[in-house]
């Protein structure tokens, strides 16, 4: 009979509460047995909660095979963000007490690299926290993408493409893998870096030249480790649920096969994970469906699909591929809404007042039939510019897309009204050639269908989300807290130097306060250099099992539905609310779920800032590359930053941005005016603040950095312009920055 504490009827959350509770120091297993009353039949069990506890940096494993407690330890868990000059920064993670980043210098890094999860100690906490890397809980990759080199005795290294890996690999004879000197490669690190020696590595792939076509794409997957390719037992388990619905699958559901329905989507989509239909009710209110591809009905927990997905988490979004979280056969082929064919669908079926409030939902496992497959183009030419061939060509679906439009505004209104924050920043695209070269950078123009669709999204996200609190049981919600205070109290120094502000105290401000700025700010100079700003002052995003509401949504309760292709965090609420449908999950399932949801949260969460980033950075270097031809050219922008070293400047057109570094702002002695975020000439006058229109000249573009040089035309005519009089030039003072050469270490 196992005892009423014992390990196995103890939840990882639970054990430690216990551990908190029970236990005053660190503590060794045998001492942990005693303390929580453990028969000795339980020790593996609990070894394994143990390790556990360990992997999440709850505990930590210190001398003596003792277990103690992380932040009775001053200990911090948390990323290492490493700076190329050779020290580094600690992000605690979200579980954390701590929010303030950790200091750590380049002595106290004990071996860990960027990237890599770890546990710091704070050592020092003065005007900033400042400690000491003890451990290395996981690392961030087992490769890394680089330019191989060897040096003048013949030895190779490899020079890592990230700048914030501030060593160079060694490779020892044999191991290049057959790379020339300057050729862009994959190295395997074999053995890890210490305090004293540099990581040593093999060469595993060969990917060719920086500019060949295509390498800068495979570069920067090598550089955050995404999978490539399809994992081959998922590919088959796809293969064998074929392409066509079977009997046995519609079995149970509501059949909408005959309700009008159409999907929204872009140009270029090939996978349709929503759909939408919408009829008017005798009360004057609408009942909107959101139609989600029913991806759990085909793949099942702890299968080859499932597995791989949860690997991936996310889907990845390059200018010229994806890399999709399922096989194509499933992603674009069975559970992919395609007109004109039945498909599963999980269907949220809303109604809508004339506020804009939803009054009653339901949710329903469903067959649904797409009529027609609609782009964002062609619904804004029907609403917007009421085309009359287009209208005439879609004449079914046009008394379905003007309720649409009516709904979606009236959502988006009610959204308005509590606070959410609407940003409207231009976002771009690229055109490229058949080699991935941009030929073009575009803005990318938001139209009312995408309004339409967001607005119906926003709400089946918040349905869902209230659906599952509701419920009781352990959920995934989407999470966004509201800013850090002192972020707050910096921006709004700034925008006060602009005459505007918050209105509202740091430490209370509202969905609303940000809201009506950006309201007030729409249509000047300054709104997207603000905007900007005040995204780099809102905290990121995230997947918890806690449910604390979404800040920039002014949500009590927000989830993530809507895209279970491309998403796994929405994979995990569909199985989570088809449980809830169906009945209240007994007490062994609700502690299953709150042992495992929350490193499914932590998961997710990381690998999608890790797809964010290497979309951004791929999109930031095919820019790069494409004002290759460029220099010398004048070009019309604005500030978007501005920092000790210079100004970054976004151009209207092309839609790409560079540093003016003070270096070439050559006029002057300019200081950095940290409250209005600007740069101040000491004789000249001179100020330049973010949102200030200037003019610029492309100066140089180092593809291998991956920045482009810009300088103030008026400083460079000037300086250019011959005078038998002209005072002597002054040099800018200049602090140190990011970018100046780097420590390599020892080879």
């Amino acid at each position: 009979m196992m005892s009423k504490d014992g390990a196995d009827a103890l939840s990882v959350k639970q054990l430690l509460s216990r551990i908190r509770e029970r236990v005053s120091h660190p503590a060794t297993v045998r001492e942990l047995m005693q303390a929580l009353r453990l028969p000795r039949g339980e020790r593996t069990t609990l070894l394994r909660r143990l390790t556990q506890l360990v992997k999440a940096g709850e505990l930590v494993q210190v001398r003596g095979n003792r277990y103690g407690l992380a932040d009775r330890m001053h200990l911090i868990v948390g990323r290492l963000v490493a700076n190329p000059r050779g020290f580094g920064f600690v992000t605690p993670e979200p579980s954390e007490r701590s929010t303030q980043d950790v200091y750590v210098s380049g002595g106290n890094l004990g071996g860990a690299m960027h990237g890599d999860r770890v546990t710091v100690r704070v050592e020092r906490v003065a005007s900033r926290q400042e400690g000491r890397i003890i451990r290395v809980l996981e690392r961030a990759a087992e490769s890394l993408p680089g330019r191989y080199e060897t040096d003048g005795g013949g030895l190779g290294y490899v020079v890592a493409f990230d700048p914030r890996v501030t060593m160079d690999l060694q490779v020892p004879a044999g191991a290049d893998g057959g790379a020339q000197s300057g050729d862009i490669v994959v190295v395997r690190i074999e053995r890890w870096p210490t305090p004293t020696r540099n990581p040593v590595g093999r060469v595993v792939e060969v990917l060719g030249r920086l500019d060949d076509p295509g390498v800068d794409t495979q570069l920067v997957i090598r550089k955050y480790d995404l999978e490539d390719e399809d994992d081959q037992g998922a590919v088959e388990e796809a293969a064998r649920l074929g392409g066509r619905l079977r009997p046995r699958d519609r079995r149970g559901r509501v059949d909408l096969r005959q309700t009008l329905t159409v999907t929204i989507d872009g140009e270029a989509a090939r996978d349709f994970d929503d759909a939408l239909t919408v009829e008017r009710l005798e009360n004057g209110h609408h009942w909107l469906g959101v139609h989600i591809a029913d991806v759990s009905h085909y793949v099942r927990p702890g299968s080859a699909l499932d597995t791989a997905a949860y690997r991936r988490a996310t889907s990845v979004y390059f200018p010229e591929r994806a890399l999709h979280m399922f096989p194509a056969s499933l992603a674009t082929g069975l559970c992919s809404l395609n007109p004109g064919v039945d498909r599963l669908a999980h269907s949220c079926f809303m109604e809508v007042d004339v506020r804009g409030r939803i009054v009653r939902s339901e949710m329903h496992d469903t067959v649904i039939h797409s009529d027609h497959r609609l782009t964002y183009a062609k619904v804004d030419a029907m609403l917007t510019a009421r085309d009359d061939s287009t209208r005439r060509r879609y004449k079914r679906v046009v008394p379905l897309l003007e309720m649409l439009h009516v709904v979606g505004r009236r959502l988006q209104a009610n959204r308005t009204r509590r606070g959410s924050i609407e940003f409207d920043l231009k976002a771009t695209r690229l055109v490229l050639d058949d080699a991935g070269m941009v030929q073009d950078i575009v803005a990318a123009d938001r139209n009312v269908a995408h309004r339409i669709v967001e607005a119906c999204m926003l709400a089946a996200n918040e349905t869902v989300a209230r659906t599952l609190e509701a419920s009781g049981v352990t959920a995934l919600y989407r999470v966004h807290d509201a800013p850090d205070p002192a972020k707050v109290r910096e921006f709004e120094a700034f925008v006060s130097s602009l005459g505007h502000g918050l209105a509202a105290p740091a430490d209370r401000v509202r969905p609303r306060h940000f809201q009506q700025l950006v309201r007030a700010l729409r249509g000047t100079k300054a709104e997207r250099a603000v905007a900007l700003l005040m995204l780099r002052t809102m905290q990121k995003a995230r997947y918890e099992t806690i449910n604390s509401g979404h800040f920039g949504l002014a949500s009590k309760a927000y989830t993530h539905f809507t895209s279970p292709i491309r998403r796994y965090p929405d994979l995990v609420v569909h199985r989570l609310l088809r449980e809830v449908r169906r009945g209240a999950p007994g007490p062994e399932r609700v502690e299953v779920l709150a042992d495992i949801l929350p490193e499914v949260g932590r998961h997710t969460s990381e690998m999608e800032r890790k797809a964010e980033e290497a979309e951004r950075e791929l999109v930031h270097w095919k820019k790069v590359r494409f004002m290759v031809d460029r220099v010398g050219e004048t070009f019309s922008g604005y500030v978007i930053a501005t920092t000790g070293f210079g100004l970054f400047v976004e151009l209207f057109e092309p839609i790409v941005e560079g540093l003016v570094h003070i270096s070439s702002m050559a006029d002057d002695y300019y200081r950095f005016d940290e409250a209005q975020l600007a740069l101040m000439g000491e004789s000249t006058g001179k100020r330049y603040m973010v949102g200030d229109e200037v003019q610029v000249r492309v100066v140089q573009v180092d593809t291998v950095r991956r920045r482009i040089d810009l300088g103030l035309t008026e400083i460079l005519e000037a300086d250019a312009a011959p005078s038998t009089s002209r005072p002597r030039t002054r040099r800018a003072r200049m602090p140190r920055r990011d970018g100046q050469p780097r420590r390599r270490g020892q080879r």
